[in-house]
């Protein structure tokens, strides 16, 4: 007898970036069959994104040389197993790498990194990737997947399956697999600038000064200047009752209308980026209202249902947690993180040798660590935000300090 699972078909529940990358790495000519369903006919998501330099790391030095996290990877990841992990990201299609390496350098929209993938997925022309335009639900999802297949849930913040993967007899009850933690409700303004500017922690803090209420606080290397233009974002913390009553998009005229204050902030942070470098803003602010919430599933696979002995049909069924359906990662992390765990999947799905205990348990494992690694970096740059507004109060910057 072969020792090989069946190589049946894969469901990707999502065709968003995270979704399409996963179909791409397993688009092969004796790979698995791809089906992925989305719902949208077409992508308008345009804000920017850029990608951790970490995902097209060659070696471990470069994987962890992130000066946020860099110290957390060399404690959690075993050397030898991110070698392995390396290796296989090294074996990535040339025309795949290609797109990796370009959206590392530097920003890109986001519906363009759909858009593109979507594309070097029909132009291979394998015939191994199908796509089905729907609205599922997780009834429908199941009822779709066959002996020998897989269901991966790539459906974002609001999972389709990831609730369902702790078995028990309440099964409806929202949250019941998924552990979040609240850090700040925020703004995220973004903004088009006419000259070449950049942004390090020196910025963040000088151009602030006159700032005491609020602070714009643009990230670090999320500056990406092109063709004479430099795409800035960054984010201004803000209350509970200001979050609430403010609609989910708008623009900086609303904002300077219904509070000045905060308008008046970001203004004297750009006034001081002109001063500085000559330029002008070239558009108007976007703003969009987002509570940053860090949250995990508490089970990633249905290795819970598997082990349980029920007769149910979940404990028939491989159902993978990837994305946002899996954590949510706050501070421009989520899609990067997405990728790192669309390669892992990838690379364990692909091989046929391991018996499906074996991969539930890796990918638990690692999803885990990788859940570790968000919340501890999450935590840490939350900490050092608040600890940038109140630099120049003594006693305020010491009741944030915690010192053994």
């Amino acid at each position: 007898m072969s020792s090989q699972r069946p190589q049946g078909r894969v469901h990707i529940i999502g065709a968003g970036p995270v979704g399409l990358l996963l179909a791409a790495l397993l688009q092969d000519g004796e790979g698995p069959r791809v089906r992925l369903y989305e719902r949208r006919s077409e992508y308008t998501r345009t804000r920017m994104v850029s990608l951790a330099k970490y995902l097209v790391a060659d070696s471990i030095e470069s994987y962890k040389e992130d000066p946020v996290d860099g110290q957390d990877v060399e404690a959690m990841f075993d050397p030898v197993e991110l070698q392995t992990r390396l290796a296989y990201r090294s074996a990535v299609a040339p025309d795949l790498r290609a797109l990796l390496d370009e959206w590392t350098r530097g920003f890109v929209q986001l519906n363009v990194v759909e858009n593109r993938l979507t594309e070097l997925i029909e132009a291979r022309g394998t015939g191994t990737v199908e796509r089905v335009s729907t609205t599922l639900t997780r009834d429908e999802a199941l009822e779709l997947v066959e002996p020998g297949d897989v269901l991966v849930d790539c459906s974002g913040t609001r999972a389709l399956m990831r609730d369902l993967l702790l078995p028990g007899s309440d099964l409806d009850v929202p949250g019941r697999n998924t552990q979040l933690f609240h850090l700040e409700h925020t703004l995220v303004i973004t903004f088009l600038y006419g000259q070449h500017y950049e942004c390090n922690e020196y910025c963040k803090y000088y151009k602030n000064l006159e700032s005491t209420g609020y602070k714009f606080i643009p990230a670090v290397h999320r500056t990406c200047y092109e063709d004479g233009t430099t795409h800035v974002t960054g984010i201004v913390s803000i209350s509970k009752e200001e979050f609430e009553s403010m609609p989910p998009r708008f623009d900086g005229d609303w904002l300077r209308e219904h509070f000045p204050q905060i308008a008046a902030s970001m203004d004297n942070f750009i006034v001081r980026v002109k001063r500085e470098t000559n330029g002008e803003v070239i558009s108007d602010l976007e703003v969009t209202r987002i509570p940053l919430d860090v949250y995990h599933a508490w089970n990633h696979t249905t290795r819970r249902w598997y082990e349980s002995g029920l007769d149910h049909r979940l404990a028939r069924t491989p159902v993978f947690l990837l994305g946002d359906s899996a954590i949510g990662s706050p501070y421009f992390q989520s899609i990067s993180l997405g990728f790192e765990c669309a390669f892992f999947l990838a690379g364990h799905l692909a091989n046929r040798t391991l018996p499906m205990p074996v991969v539930f348990d890796r990918y638990e494992t690692f999803m885990y660590q990788q859940w570790l690694r968000v919340y501890m970096r999450s935590q840490m740059i939350k900490h050092n935000k608040d600890l940038l507004h109140v630099v120049d109060d003594t006693e305020g910057l010491l009741a944030k300090l915690h010192i053994y």
